[in-house]
């Protein structure tokens, strides 16, 4: 729907005294694009918020765990003192460090996705604003588990760092796989919606040019 829409503003670009033209059924160019264009912006709809839904739920568990890790430290706390442990460790400062920027974060991809949901869904809502929001939401999520792997790998060294840290590196490993994975699945479409939002908006091709003009066919002007 978005590509629809930027074909459109280039026509428009391409053709302003004909904005306000009617058709033999007596239909503005809007007008009828608005007419032809209703399922597909159902269609967008339904994917967005399928993919909202999805995304939220994994962003509410991150944000749940890297809650309660803020509280159950590793390491427990002192008796006398209720202080962590590992109150004076550089690892335990990466360890509130990741813990912090990953509930941030997981917590602002939770709020992007239920924006996504509670949107209007206008059919002008698909040129900037709802692309803008998905790729946030995705962006803020990726980071959000990019942290959570960090607190929990700095986790494993604290326990294991004495005279088992080889076994701690051969569980660090492992956890970079579901970072790896999400990033091939996803950020490839985010990188799509980067380039057709953030880009520019539309780049005459003479592939494309056929397409055009078939568009502007469908109309028969009374200037």
């Amino acid at each position: 729907m978005q590509r629809e829409l930027q074909w459109f503003q280039e026509v428009e670009h391409l053709a302003p005294g004909l904005r306000e033209a009617r058709n033999a059924a007596g239909k503005t160019p809007r007008e009828l694009f608005t007419m032809e264009h209703v399922q597909l912006v159902e269609a967008g709809e339904m994917w967005m918020k399928k993919i909202a839904e999805s995304c939220t739920i994994v962003a509410v568990l991150v944000a749940t765990v890297m809650f309660a890790a803020a509280f159950t430290v590793p390491g427990g706390y002192k008796g006398d003192t209720g202080e962590p442990s590992y109150l004076g460790s550089s690892y335990f400062l990466i360890f509130i460090i990741s813990d912090a920027i990953s509930l941030l974060f997981s917590s602002t991809s939770v709020i992007i996705f239920l924006g996504l949901h509670t949107s209007l869904y206008r059919e002008e809502d698909f040129l900037w604003k709802l692309p803008t929001k998905l790729t946030m939401g995705f962006f803020t999520l990726f980071l959000s588990i990019i942290a959570m792997m960090v607190g929990f790998s700095i986790t494993i060294i604290l326990m294991l760092r004495k005279g088992f840290m080889s076994i701690a590196l051969v569980v660090i490993m492992p956890a970079c796989f579901p970072v790896a994975f999400f990033a091939i699945s996803q950020l490839s479409l985010v990188g799509r919606f980067c380039e057709s939002t953030c880009g520019h908006l539309l780049h005459r091709h003479p592939k494309y040019e056929g397409s055009t003009q078939g568009w502007l066919s469908r109309f028969k002007f009374e200037i």
